[in-house]
């Protein structure tokens, strides 16, 4: 081999090793995680707002908040048909007089977008602080027909954006 291919590989070895020694020590010192928007109160929950790729992301647990027996069982069947990871359902204490109440605390708050819009922006968001977990529990109403079709949720979806930030939460840096 001559000296000048032996000096090629050299090079090319060296800069390989200098490549792979800046990319760990990007990845070791990243500190973007964790991080909080400035202004944010100590204490104060960041929020998770980005919208899951799809519902299969997305975990509910329904409710059935009206007298008809067995709804929830038949709703938690067209969300599982939609994809979404489903709890088992349970009934509520109390009847809800609307088409569905979507109860998610700070990191669920993405989640409760999308499933937002398969009510076509009809259900009534219910926003915990102090809820732990990314969890969607939706609570059927007496004025719950049905879920949206794929059209329908689509364009509720462009519709309804971006989710909002919560009041008292923050939002994390990007």
């Amino acid at each position: 081999m001559s000296f000048t291919r032996v000096r090629a590989l050299i090079l090319v070895g060296v800069l390989v090793v200098a490549a792979a020694v800046v990319v760990v020590l990007a990845v070791v010192r990243d500190s973007q995680g964790a991080a909080v928007a400035a202004g944010c109160p100590a204490g104060a929950p960041v929020a998770n707002l980005r919208i899951p790729a799809g519902p299969h992301e997305v975990t509910v647990k329904v409710f059935n908040g009206t007298e008809t027996p067995d709804l929830g069982f038949g709703v938690s069947d067209d969300f599982a048909n939609r994809r979404f990871n489903v709890r088992k359902p349970a009934k509520n204490p109390k009847l809800v007089k609307d088409v569905a109440v979507l109860r998610y605390g700070p990191e669920g708050v993405g989640a409760a977008q999308l499933v937002q819009a398969y009510f076509l922006g009809k259900a009534t968001p219910a926003y915990d602080p102090r809820r732990k977990g990314a969890v969607v529990d939706v609570v059927i109403g007496t004025y719950y027909r049905e879920l949206g079709t794929t059209t329908q949720v689509n364009q509720a979806h462009g519709i309804l954006g971006e989710a909002d930030l919560p009041p008292g939460a923050c939002a994390p840096t990007t």
